[in-house]
């Protein structure tokens, strides 16, 4: 059966996967680099690299079913489940390993409602939820470390160090809001509940706010993947699939 939507035709990539033709060009070639398309004994994929990379990145953009994807693009819904299975973790943006001694980055935790209650915890909205711990580049808006996926009831200053974010982030200066006490990241100060702040620490407030706002500017366009707002697959799948709409928007902004 022929499906509908198709990577040849360029008129559907941005819409399925939020990215330029061309910058969907540069994933897939990527990927075909690394050896994903390397041809390995069993049955042979029914899509091509091309069609199987806008199918996953259809998936988080649109969050259609994959009983709803499989007619679009001509194969079963089973085959549908194999190939997100088999690609979203190929798909996963890297950690950077070493950052420049003047780096500065940005962490916050964002929940994304998540449909398996076993690695999920009902946190502040009432949903089931996984906190994810995302690191971003103060100069270049670009996510450098995604953090492990906890439960949406943990807070953000035990989920730092337990997520992997600490870690990974090293001795690198990381700014962060007032919910990381203790965790020795630059946070604004505290208003005491007797006295107002000095004049110099609530200019540092003003500047500190303005530099950590890029971070919610970073997930409002993080969760235009629509997977991130209701996520319906199961273990470690929803970190699979942040890590990879983390690259998406990387790539996104580097063209």
């Amino acid at each position: 059966m022929a499906g509908v939507i198709t990577a040849s035709e360029s008129s559907w990539i941005a819409p399925f996967t939020g990215l330029s033709p061309r910058q969907f060009a540069k994933l897939v070639t990527v990927l075909r680099r690394a050896g994903v398309d390397t041809v390995h004994r069993g049955r042979p994929w029914g899509l091509s690299l091309d069609d199987r990379t806008l199918l996953v990145t259809a998936y988080w953009r649109t969050n259609l079913t994959m009983r709803q994807l499989a007619p679009l693009f001509g194969i079963s819904k089973s085959a549908v489940d194999r190939i997100i299975d088999h690609l979203g973790p190929l798909l996963a943006l890297q950690p950077r390993r070493r950052f420049a001694e003047d780096a500065v980055l940005i962490v916050d935790g964002t929940l994304v409602p998540t449909r398996d209650h076993a690695v999920a915890e009902q946190s502040k909205n009432y949903r089931y939820s996984t906190n994810h711990q995302v690191v971003i580049d103060a100069d270049t808006r670009l996510v450098v470390v995604v953090g492990q996926p906890l439960p949406g009831n943990r807070n953000d200053c035990k989920a730092w160090a337990e997520s992997g974010a600490k870690a990974a982030v090293g001795h690198t200066t990381t700014i962060a809001d007032g919910g990381y006490p203790g965790t020795g990241l630059v946070m604004p100060h505290r208003r005491r509940a007797v006295e107002e702040l000095v004049e110099w620490k609530q200019e540092h407030n003003r500047s500190h706010k303005q530099v950590r706002a890029r971070v919610e500017h970073a997930f409002a366009h993080l969760k235009t993947w629509k997977i991130l707002r209701d996520c319906r697959l199961k273990g470690d799948g929803v970190h699979h699939a942040m890590l990879g709409i983390a690259r998406l928007h990387n790539l996104t902004l580097v063209g």
